[in-house]
């Protein structure tokens, strides 16, 4: 009966090298561990009690605008802003919308009305409150409040890190990191921290995208200036510390050692 030789001895070194690089190139992440809403079957079981409502903050720069039925009534409340360009013969530009900034207390200085107050109120809240001023010199005011600088931060193991501007003022946390790229396979999928601006202190919560609880979360909905930041995981941190083209080099040198065994019998 005819023998086939082992092309790789099993006593010898380039032996072990070839079956530790078979085991790093067939090894592969836990499905727990990469796959986002893994018991989103029993999202039909829920409740929905999120409400989405943004809050306005110190240094947010709105624009205010108030309409009627009568137009000439509201414009006291509309300041025309213009950017004027010389052509020569006279001074010619664009309307703009005026824009107001909240200062470090939430304040703002409003056409007829003076100072105001709407930091720590919602949006809705913040129109109610205007309505009922300015319903004193118009007639069923319509009041339209946007925030010009919301944004959200993303950092971490994301495939675009960086700071990204949010022109509708509502986007969930799924929403952003898909902005960034999505998580690496090298980001923490079970712990990603949210820091948020709170009545003008810093809070933070770490959530899971694994659950379907982050659906029902007071963070699901982010705020302007949120940061969410994505660790690493151990692989990551551990990969650190030397090449991350260690194993592909360790593949490469065992074939070297293995086809230089089968030349050299």
């Amino acid at each position: 009966m005819m023998k086939i030789k082992r092309l790789v001895p099993y006593h010898t070194p380039a032996f072990f090298l070839l079956l530790f690089s078979i085991v790093l190139m067939t090894s592969c992440a836990s499905r727990k561990n990469l796959v986002y809403f893994q018991d989103i079957e029993e999202i039909d079981k829920l409740a929905s009690r999120v409400i989405y409502d943004p809050v306005l903050q110190p240094d947010d720069l709105l624009t205010i605008t108030v309409s009627a039925l009568n137009m000439e009534t509201v414009l006291p409340f509309n300041l025309p802003v213009v950017a004027y360009m010389d052509t020569g013969q006279r001074a010619s530009g664009t309307p703009q919308l005026q824009t107001y900034l909240l200062d470090n207390q939430g304040n703002l200085e409003f056409p007829v009305i003076g100072r105001i107050k709407l930091g720590g109120l919602t949006r809705s809240e913040a129109v109610d409150l205007l309505r009922e001023k300015i319903s004193h010199y118009v007639k069923n005011p319509v009041i339209n409040i946007r925030i010009m600088n919301y944004r959200v931060t993303v950092l971490g193991e994301v495939a675009r890190p960086g700071s990204y501007t949010i022109p509708n003022e509502r986007i969930t946390i799924p929403e952003a990191l898909g902005l960034a790229g999505d998580l690496t396979v090298y980001g923490k999928r079970d712990n990603i921290l949210i820091i948020r601006d709170k009545n003008g202190e810093k809070t933070y919560t770490r959530v899971d995208i694994t659950k379907k609880d982050l659906l029902e979360s007071p963070y699901y909905y982010l705020q302007q200036n949120d940061v969410i930041y994505v660790e690493p995981n151990k692989a990551q941190v551990q990969s650190s510390t030397y090449n991350r083209n260690a194993t592909v080099v360790i593949s490469i040198a065992s074939v070297i050692i293995a086809l230089i065994s089968v030349l050299t019998r």
